[in-house]
């Protein structure tokens, strides 16, 4: 056993006693910018957009700008003829303050049809254990009033991740992740993951939609879904599955029409194996010339961080996997949008004081794409950038807890 001196003693004593004085400073700090970000928060609690932690946009056929957002706990809608500089009076959905799904990949949704009527949904927590349930409702009066809430299934089961769709038609295609299969496959004795993958549409633009039909059970539970369509009647969605051995890697289908389901294709083998919940889904956007364009986050033991493929067979196979962001910069929420003149991807990226959206952009349908550039930056919390078309440009749509709401073109004017 080695001894040590009288000098070496209090030297010892003096580490631990700094090292007891940082970890209080530490704390004391830690606790101190907490309490800053709570009162921040608690201080900007109404229902206005100022105050939003999720904003979603959407282009009427008229070129109006739509935004839904949640704020105070309650759902409310304004729209913009100046494509952004200004808004409507917002309208609110909610007749009362809910508890909204605040989880990372959870936002309301929005589609505008040709007649102007618009079709919402969202997702509340049922109780403590973050059970869901997806609720709907459609204004046709021009955003002026909305129809009563009402569940999109009657599932007692939880449900959550709502994805929205217009088709060509003007119908609504709806998909989200419901639980309703865990109870029965634990009556017989089987182990059940994650959640199935639910979908149901509605021929009325969202006032009512069809019995909920299964296109894949045992997905992963939390996160977002991508949804587009391949043509008329033909709704693809994006999910992250589970499979073999617990490996949650994203997979695609493609259906016949609204009522039948495709076979389901793996888009990449990234061999994440997780038995948690990543809240980290894909995006999914399809060209006018049919290529399908993804986007992803993985952190499995093939390949970490963002990547994007494309495929031109009807999802069947996919490219290689371009990585996406700088590793060191924590890349996140990547977002692809296939628009009239290009493709575009952004994400986000933090450098340890400053978030920044960063574009890259393509002119041959994913074959190429151009150098990574920020396009906009914060220097406090946001919500995941997203992209939005208007049928003439593609605009970046984010929302900042410093900055406000802000929506500008990555592309010029035709």
């Amino acid at each position: 056993m080695i001894e040590l001196s009288d000098k070496g003693r209090k030297a010892r004593r003096r580490g631990k006693l700094l090292a007891t004085l940082a970890f209080f400073l530490w704390q004391t700090a830690a606790y101190g910018q907490m309490n800053h970000q709570h009162a921040s928060e608690a201080a900007c609690d109404e229902p206005i957009l100022r105050c939003a932690s999720k904003v979603t946009p959407a282009f009427g056929p008229d070129g109006t700008l739509w935004l839904v957002w949640i704020a105070g706990g309650q759902i409310s809608v304004a729209s913009s003829k100046d494509r952004g500089h200004s808004f409507s009076a917002p309208v609110l959905v909610t007749k009362e303050r809910l508890n909204l799904d605040w989880g990372p990949d959870a936002r309301p949704k929005i589609v505008v049809d040709r007649t102007g009527g618009i079709a919402l949904a969202f997702s509340i927590f049922r109780d403590k254990a973050f059970n869901g349930q997806v609720l709907y409702t459609r204004s046709a009066d021009g955003g002026q009033s909305f129809s009563e809430l009402r569940p999109i299934t009657p599932s007692s089961e939880s449900q959550r991740f709502e994805a929205l769709a217009l088709d060509a038609d003007g119908s609504v295609f709806a998909a989200w992740l419901d639980k309703r299969n865990r109870v029965p496959a634990q009556q017989r004795g089987q182990k059940y993951e994650g959640a199935g993958l639910f979908f149901a549409s509605s021929n009325d633009g969202g006032a009512t939609y069809s019995e909920s039909r299964l296109a894949q059970d045992n997905t992963c539970e939390c996160c977002r879904l991508g949804l587009a369509f391949a043509g008329p009647g033909r709704p693809v969605i994006v999910f992250r599955n589970i499979f073999e051995g617990g490996v949650r890697d994203h997979a695609i289908v493609t259906f016949a029409n609204p009522a039948t389901p495709g076979e389901v294709h793996r888009v990449s083998q990234d061999d994440w194996q997780i038995a948690a919940c990543p809240h980290h889904g894909p995006s999914l956007s399809i060209s006018t010339a049919g290529t399908y364009h993804v986007t992803w986050y993985t952190n499995g033991t093939v390949r970490k961080g963002l990547f994007y493929a494309r495929s031109q067979d009807g999802g069947r196979t996919f490219s290689d996997p371009l990585p996406i962001g700088q590793s060191d910069r924590s890349p996140s929420r990547p977002y692809v949008l296939a628009g009239p003149h290009g493709t575009a991807i952004v994400w986000k990226e933090f450098d340890g004081e400053q978030t920044t959206v960063n574009l890259m952009t393509s002119h041959d349908d994913g074959v190429t794409w151009s150098k990574a550039k920020a396009v906009a930056k914060t220097a406090d919390t946001s919500d995941h950038p997203l992209l939005v078309s208007d049928g003439q440009r593609v605009f970046l749509s984010w929302m900042t807890k410093a900055d406000g709401y802000h929506i500008q073109p990555i592309e010029d004017e035709p």
